[in-house]
């Protein structure tokens, strides 16, 4: 099979837009608990009266402060209750919002400020603010600071603008206008703005939630967000949630609180990246080694991943059963308890889950639904639900969408999900879209006879971490070799907790090194181990950082003995890096910086 469209379920909207959302449901069901406030250790219930009413202070102020229909507002934070608000009202504003994440460096948010036209920006605390401040361009005009109670301040500036220039502005979008902005890495190096319209959300949150009704539309049902909502994914489960009147509650750490806001608030199902289920999964083996049970944990893992392939196969030894059943006591009743004892299924995305991890949490009573998607398909393209379920495979193409396997193995995409096109860029929206505006998007797959998609490769370079981080190589990559001692690497990360390289020596510029630190006798496998020169080749590696974001930036180095050579098969005739056979060829090596 090479192509697969499934009906929507939900036809394009011709009218409204994403603040309806709110209105509609504060008119309808006005005591309904939309969103919960983190409060100590604790959470304060909002409703969908007082969600409403909030955000419209919050937009008050921002028409107060000059914020006209159409102007772009840069939002700067971690996700958290604020984001939300804050979300909603630039729209209530008439705004389109452009998120930048809170780790990124001042170059990056200079060039996403100034691209983008801001007119305003809204960072989380006082640190983002002393490292923006130097980098403002002339059109963002408002700095303002989450920690210093922005919402507050905000409602307190708008006090005197009258509702009805609220439902004026708010009236004024329609499908059609532009929602957000969402800046994307590139494998040039420059962030590309992604453009969102408001007709691009609604097609994606009504057709998801109606498909996965029994999810987003349980009695009772709520969703913990830990995603950056600075990501298309988690401003997707943001706006979803809303759109399903899902009980929302924010994580704004999920190194150190997730397990304690877990805990506390018990989501019924949550939308995650590989990575944390990855974590999940290994913290639980850690704790049972810790206590001298590693090997309990390894047969109960095995035992989950049996039970779930012999459901796909539709048979049950009743040996397994009841291994199952001893196991489910012992070890997946912990695993469980550790993601809040209510979660029944989740939602996997941004990057591939794996068969192994895939069974082994539907084996321990987990339905991990994997899908598939791009910033520039507003998120999920394709979704397995609980009625059409194929482990390993991004499932089928959600509602209103249509997935096409070129003639080279390329996934193309259409539908009302996709993107109106990159911001101010159209060569670059040249390159993406083909003549019938199906979206080329860069990966490699298969549709199988069930019409499930399977993805097999990337075309493009660009590498997609464990976490869902996009890392454009060429940008770190070229500020590497701009150090002297060094002739050619290659960043490494895909489908991996972070970004590592493998780093080749310029033989020429290494001899006046050795001579001048006494190391003339030493080997290159010697010097590649030399604790000096691993402390030169680091200040090359925190330069090139300074480039891009915290969860970007190279963590790990490791040098090579040997360099990248045409002869070598290394490089093309352009010296480009053939990265498929440097992986090969270094596997060990690149295995040894994970480990």
């Amino acid at each position: 099979m090479n192509e697969l469209t499934v009906p929507a379920l939900v036809p394009a909207a011709t009218a409204g837009n994403l603040t309806n959302l709110v209105a509609e449901r504060a008119w309808f069901e006005p005591e309904r608990i939309m969103l919960s406030r983190p409060i100590g250790q604790g959470w304060q219930p909002v409703s969908a009266r007082e969600f409403d009413s909030e955000v419209r202070a919050t937009a008050k102020g921002l028409i107060a402060s000059g914020v006209q229909i159409g102007d772009r507002v840069a939002i700067m934070a971690r996700t958290r209750y604020e984001w939300t608000i804050l979300d909603f009202a630039i729209w209530f504003a008439g705004g389109c919002v452009v998120p930048i994440f809170d780790t990124s460096s001042a170059e990056q948010v200079e060039w996403i400020l100034s691209d983008s036209g801001a007119v305003a920006l809204i960072v989380e605390t006082p640190t983002h603010r002393e490292l923006v401040t130097p980098v403002l361009p002339a059109s963002t005009k408002n700095v303002w600071t989450m920690t210093e109670d922005v919402l507050y301040v905000l409602a307190k500036a708008g006090a005197a603008v009258p509702d009805e220039e609220i439902d004026r502005r708010r009236n004024a979008l329609v499908p059609d206008t532009l929602a957000t902005i969402i800046y994307t890495s590139g494998t040039t190096g420059r962030p590309k703005g992604v453009q969102l319209t408001h007709g691009n959300f609604l097609a994606e949150c009504s057709n998801v939630v109606q498909g996965a009704s029994d999810l987003f539309l349980k009695t009772g049902g709520s969703t913990l967000l830990f995603l950056p909502v600075a990501h298309v994914f988690g401003r997707m489960v943001e706006i979803g949630a809303v759109s399903a009147g899902l009980h929302l509650a924010h994580c704004s750490d999920p190194v150190s609180k997730l397990a304690a806001d877990l805990a506390t608030f018990k989501p019924t199902f949550v939308l995650a990246v590989p990575r944390i289920f990855e974590k999940i999964y290994n913290g639980a083996e850690a704790k049972a080694e810790a206590a001298g049970k590693g090997s309990i944990f390894r047969k109960a893992a095995a035992v989950a991943i049996h039970y779930s392939e012999a459901l796909d196969k539709g048979k049950m030894p009743i040996a397994l059963l009841l291994k199952h059943r001893v196991f489910d006591k012992l070890v997946y009743s912990k695993i469980r308890t550790a993601m809040g004892g209510r979660v029944e299924a989740a939602i996997s995305g941004g990057a591939p889950l794996g068969e192994r991890l895939g069974h082994f949490y539907r084996g321990a009573g987990i339905r991990i639904l994997e899908g598939y998607g791009l910033t520039e398909t507003t998120a999920g393209a394709t979704l397995n639900l609980t009625t059409h379920h194929r482990v390993g495979s991004v499932g089928r193409p959600i509602p209103g969408t249509s997935i096409r396997i070129a003639e080279d193995g390329e996934v193309l995409i259409k539908g009302s999900i996709v993107m109106r096109g990159y911001w101010q860029n159209e060569n670059a929206n040249n390159e993406v879209f083909d003549e019938d505006r199906w979206f080329k998007s860069g990966d490699l797959g298969r549709i199988d006879e069930d019409g499930f998609l399977f993805i097999v490769g990337r075309k493009k370079e660009l590498i997609v971490t464990s976490g869902g981080k996009n890392v454009a190589p060429a940008v770190l990559e070229d500020r590497l070799r701009a150090h002297p001692l060094v002739s050619q690497c290659m960043v490494v990360g895909d489908n991996q907790p972070y970004i590592a390289a493998l780093i080749t020596l310029d033989t020429d510029a290494l001899k006046p090194w050795v001579s001048i630190h006494k190391k003339d006798f030493a080997s290159i496998a010697e010097l590649t181990q030399d604790p000096d020169l691993i402390a030169v080749i680091q200040t090359a590696v925190d330069e090139a950082n300074k480039a891009v974001s915290r969860a970007e930036s190279i963590r790990k180095f490791t040098i090579l003995p040997v360099d990248f050579t045409i002869a070598g098969g290394h490089l093309t005739a352009k010296f480009s890096i053939k990265r498929h056979v440097v992986a090969k060829e270094f596997a060990k090596e690149i295995e040894a910086l994970y480990k």
